[in-house]
């Protein structure tokens, strides 16, 4: 059966959500407003783009926008929702007079309106918050633009700030940590392109392993493939150690460390680091810059699925979201301290090697197969 308290949609539009508790704290606090013009004085910062409901929005809007009616005159005549009802319907117009007295009949108390004003307020936050976290989203898998991971950092600092005002809205109180379990990161780029650039790296890397020493911000969580990350570590180990590093002394390290298995034999993996072709530090940083790409999402992720369960509150969903965005703090960093870019004409960027100079059908296909 359809609500009564609702407006009812048009004919022929899909059946609306069932209402959420901040809908019923929205009809609650402007049915004390009809009933109590007076209390509009007392709600602070309350905007109308915090109701979540379009038609209460406009009635706020028009309640705002006409001044309150005097006491005696409103205990006397209905003016007041005659007013607000003739000012709201341009921007809303299936509101009728026999809603307005629904509201009323709506509100429990009509001296909790500050109460319900919170709760509004609480709705508005949560919304925006996912909003934010949608567009970290957006940004993290938008590889489009020139600098796709200063598009991601800014987007992450927007949602930094915005945690930062609301935190001056909503108290803290015992037991502030939400509860709700992060969901399964997503999937890591594992593109063609993207394993051709870890395999570079790792080429370049054995060829150059004077440059190892100061790619101390690449790390092996940043490889999309595992085996990538942790030939990797076998090449910082060398590195570290002060040890020969040539293909097969990272050969010999990565049979210590159980790398080898049938689906990567010895000789594929000479081949794979026997074919460099430009600088470690540029194919490192665009493994930095996937890797944060990544990560980003992860996060935003996790804060959509906190402002997905209803059972949090406003504190918990800013301090589990402060949280989720510190994981983004040390990759930041890291990238600070990359290779500052330089001008086109002053670094040509390294080219891809023509099919014939990659890796090899053997490695590659035996990197695709660790995936599986």
């Amino acid at each position: 059966m359809p609500d009564p308290l609702r407006p009812q949609p048009d004919p022929g539009l899909d059946d609306p959500a069932p209402p959420q508790p901040v809908y019923y704290a929205e009809q609650a606090l402007l049915g004390a407003l009809l009933l109590d013009p007076q209390q509009l004085k007392t709600l602070g910062a309350l905007e109308p783009g915090h109701f979540g409901d379009h038609s209460h929005a406009v009635l706020f809007a028009a309640m705002r926008a006409l001044p309150p009616p005097a006491a005696e005159a409103h205990d006397r005549e209905p003016v007041w929702l005659n007013a607000v009802l003739h000012a709201a319907r341009p921007e809303a117009p299936g509101l009728s007079a026999a809603y307005l007295h629904s509201l009323v009949h709506a509100c429990p108390w009509a001296g909790h309106a500050d109460a319900y004003a919170r709760i509004i307020r609480a709705g508005h936050a949560r919304r925006t918050l996912h909003m934010h976290a949608q567009r970290l989203a957006q940004s993290a898998i938008d590889t489009t633009g020139p600098d796709p991971a200063s598009a991601v950092l800014d987007q992450a600092d927007t949602l930094a700030r915005l945690l930062d005002e609301l935190a001056g809205q909503f108290a803290p109180h015992p037991g502030s940590l939400p509860r709700t379990s992060p969901p399964t990161p997503p999937p890591r780029d594992t593109s063609e392109e993207a394993l051709d650039e870890e395999r570079l790296l790792l080429a370049t890397a054995t060829a150059h392993p004077s440059e190892l020493t100061t790619m101390r911000w690449l790390q092996a969580d940043d490889f999309a493939l595992p085996l990538h990350g942790a030939l990797f570590q076998c090449l910082t180990a060398l590195a570290h150690r002060g040890e020969p590093i040539d293909a097969v002394t990272v050969l010999w390290e990565a049979q210590h460390r159980g790398l080898l298995t049938t689906d990567i034999a010895p000789a594929e993996l000479i081949t794979l680091l026997s074919r460099p072709v430009g600088s470690p530090e540029h194919w490192g940083e665009r493994i930095l810059q996937r890797a944060l790409l990544a990560q980003a999402r992860t996060i935003a992720l996790r804060i959509q699925a906190l402002t997905d369960d209803p059972a949090n509150s406003p504190h918990q969903l800013l301090t589990g979201s402060r949280r989720a965005l510190t994981d983004l703090t040390a990759i930041r960093a890291r990238r600070q301290r990359t290779t500052p870019p330089q001008p086109p004409s002053a670094r040509r960027r390294a080219p891809f090697p023509p099919a014939a100079a990659r890796a090899g059908p053997p490695a590659a296909a035996s990197m695709h197969r660790t995936t599986r």
